[in-house]
């Protein structure tokens, strides 16, 4: 119904076109490159997730234009937060044209690939620290004695108001943060709490946490 051709041959893909996806888990990737090399000409440009430039660039042709990709799930929303990098074959072209691709499933920037794994961190896994904090947010209001379906929407729009006040204004966080309080009021003895509870240690220990087992199983 959306004109997609789909084909089970990896080889037809590269036959038929010259930007090429390759979206596996990273155990899959070297038999998919080794089985998809004889077909990678000099016009190809290759864009996956899973491994490091260098060591995935080795099962392809020399020069092969290669460029490592880390989205996250709202891209499926075109909300998505996503970074890459390019490797040594690839140019300001294939940059371009992969951003440009990109941008109409949400944020896409350009960076250096040991960024990647801490975006993985931030951001790929970042979706569910949100997730958890919307279900907390909402499980308080129930508690509160507020029904359950309309304590989750007003969670996801309050996530969704604050992100877009830090994208639009371009201020810090902290900034915004201290907007909403005023002196003696319900936020401050809210925040309070949750100073307490050390939330902003916890999340940074998950970031980081995160970051590592993606380090590690880049190696593997």
């Amino acid at each position: 119904e959306s004109g997609c051709r789909t084909t089970h041959c990896n080889l037809e893909v590269l036959q038929e076109s010259t930007l090429v996806f390759l979206a596996t888990k990273p155990h899959i990737l070297p038999g998919v490159l080794q089985e998809i090399r004889p077909a990678v000409g000099p016009h190809h440009v290759a864009s996956w997730h899973p491994s490091p430039i260098l060591v995935s660039s080795q099962l392809l042709p020399a020069g092969t234009k290669v460029l490592r990709l880390m989205p996250n799930l709202p891209c499926v929303v075109q909300a998505g937060a996503m970074v890459f990098a390019r490797g040594s074959g690839a140019g300001d072209g294939e940059a371009t044209l992969l951003k440009s691709l990109l941008s109409s499933c949400g944020l896409c920037e350009e960076v250096p690939e040991s960024y990647i794994n801490i975006h993985t961190g931030l951001s790929g896994s970042g979706v569910a620290y949100v997730y958890l904090f919307a279900e907390a947010l909402a499980e308080g209001a129930v508690k509160m004695g507020m029904p359950g379906g309309l304590a989750s929407r007003i969670a996801a729009q309050t996530l969704l108001g604050a992100a877009k006040m830090m994208l639009e204004t371009g201020e810090h966080p902290a900034k915004l943060r201290g907007d909403v309080c005023t002196p003696g009021g319900t936020t401050i003895h809210a925040l309070h709490q949750l100073e307490k509870g050390a939330l902003r240690a916890t999340v940074m220990n998950a970031v980081e946490a995160a970051t590592n087992r993606a380090r590690d199983m880049a190696k593997d």
